[in-house]
């Protein structure tokens, strides 16, 4: 079904578009991190609730994306763009709840979820989820189109849009940080201003007609319930896998808050390099989505299994030439950030054993199971993330810190024996041929 430059076409300007995002959001740390530590480490708290609400929402697109790969597989254009328009409607009621929550009492979040933290660390934090919260409908938008052209195996366009996107960030994000010297709140407006041109680009784009799912008369709004059903039920799934997952993490970065400021940064830091060396692997872990998807769309398991091995390796092969020189010349990567030589060397302690793994157990670990959500199988996904989290990536987390005393490298030796955890039951499942035998289109 998917010839090589096919695959080409598709995965190249996937990973281009996670090293895009990923990239800048390393150079805003950078430049945040000029301001301060309180400011970095301020808006790293944040992002760590920012990345529990967008892997929600970017679940819930996936469930829309699985749906209509699904749909074009069994060539039906028409219920492929009724599906479309159901996603975005998930998506922005989503988006639009939560930000409104948010909104309503942003420093009682941040006392609730991160507790007593330093003065300017809550300041910076409040800042920076106020203009996140206002961001998300926008996201919503942008991320539910980017996915539906990832559907159609096209790609290019969300990348496109993601330049578009993350130039007027690092440029609006340099003049308000170092021309006007507005800090966090700079960055702040700079990351929510980008956002909502993203979103606006990718509304335009897929209502053109030339598209296999194209968008229009999204008003009145319509509900159609067997739509709505076959995409949550992997999207609702797939959302409280993610949403138990990175609300785990984010109470693992309550107990990073309580090591202190350099913690705190150090730990930002690693986070900020870690989000690009996984690159590789989240553009094939979105690529698999599509082909598999495509692929038992058109009722050919012997594809979905064969495209499942050629893709998980050029995973490994991609995730060992970003991750080797990572391993190699991590106390250079360190020096590049403005940090204090404590928080330099938590980071150091951390970084080398993190791209080791990244190489060894990631790929079966995060891009391996999106051929089984594809299939449908995402309940299954949601019941070995979540029970992993929280038996192994928290709990292990808390022992680590709080009673070996290991500090900031605890919290992230604990996510490495989760995802170890993780790729084994992953592999069990596959083998087991029980995937096969799920349905997502009624």
């Amino acid at each position: 079904m998917f010839t090589t430059a096919a695959l080409r076409q598709l995965i190249i300007p996937l990973i281009l578009e996670q090293l895009l995002a990923m990239t800048v959001g390393l150079a805003a740390v950078v430049m945040i991190a000029g301001v301060g530590e309180s400011a970095v480490s301020g808006v790293s708290l944040v992002d760590s609730l920012n990345v529990l609400i967008i892997s929600i929402l970017t679940a819930l697109c996936t469930g829309g994306a699985v749906v209509c790969a699904q749909y074009i597989g069994r060539s039906e254009p028409q219920n492929a763009r009724t599906s479309a328009r159901q996603l975005l409607y998930i998506a922005l009621i989503f988006a639009l709840v939560v930000a409104a929550t948010l909104l309503c009492a942003p420093r009682f979040f941040i006392r609730l979820i991160f507790g007593a933290v330093d003065a300017g660390v809550a300041e910076s934090a409040r800042t920076y989820l106020i203009f996140s919260a206002i961001s998300f409908p926008f996201l919503a938008v942008y991320n539910a189109c980017a996915a539906l052209f990832r559907a159609m195996g096209n790609s290019r366009v969300s990348l496109y849009v993601s330049l578009v996107m993350n130039v007027i960030n690092v440029s609006a994000n340099a003049l308000m940080i170092y021309g006007l010297h507005w800090g966090v709140l700079g960055a702040s407006i700079a990351t929510a201003s980008s956002r909502a041109v993203a979103a606006v680009m990718m509304l335009l784009l897929i209502r053109s007609r030339s598209n296999v799912i194209y968008l229009s008369k999204l008003f009145p709004v319509r509900f159609e319930g067997r739509m709505v059903r076959s995409i949550l039920s992997i999207g609702v799934p797939n959302g409280f896998e993610n949403g138990l997952f990175n609300f785990g993490k984010l109470l693992v970065q309550t107990l990073v808050a309580g090591l202190g400021t350099s913690a705190i940064a150090a730990n930002a830091i690693v986070g900020s390099i870690f989000n690009i060396i996984v690159v590789p692997g989240m553009g094939m872990s979105l690529a698999m989505l599509t082909v598999v998807g495509q692929c038992l769309g058109a009722g050919d398991c012997p594809q979905a299994k064969a495209y499942t091995r050629k893709l998980l390796g050029v995973t490994y092969a991609s995730m060992i030439a970003v991750n080797l020189p990572v391993l190699l010349f991590s106390q250079t990567i360190i020096s590049w950030f403005p940090l204090s030589r404590e928080a330099s060397a938590m980071a150091l302690q951390v970084l080398p054993v993190l791209a080791i793994f990244c190489c060894l157990i990631w790929p079966i670990s995060f891009a391996f199971p999106n051929t089984l959500r594809a299939a449908g199988d995402a309940r299954y996904t949601m019941i070995v993330s979540a029970c992993s989290m929280w038996a192994v990536r928290f709990g292990l987390s808390y022992l680590l810190v709080t009673v070996f005393h290991l500090g900031v490298a605890g919290v992230w030796y604990g996510m490495i024996v989760d995802w170890v955890v993780r790729s084994v039951f992953f592999t069990f499942r596959y083998r087991g041929g029980k995937w096969q035998t799920k349905t997502v289109l009624h």
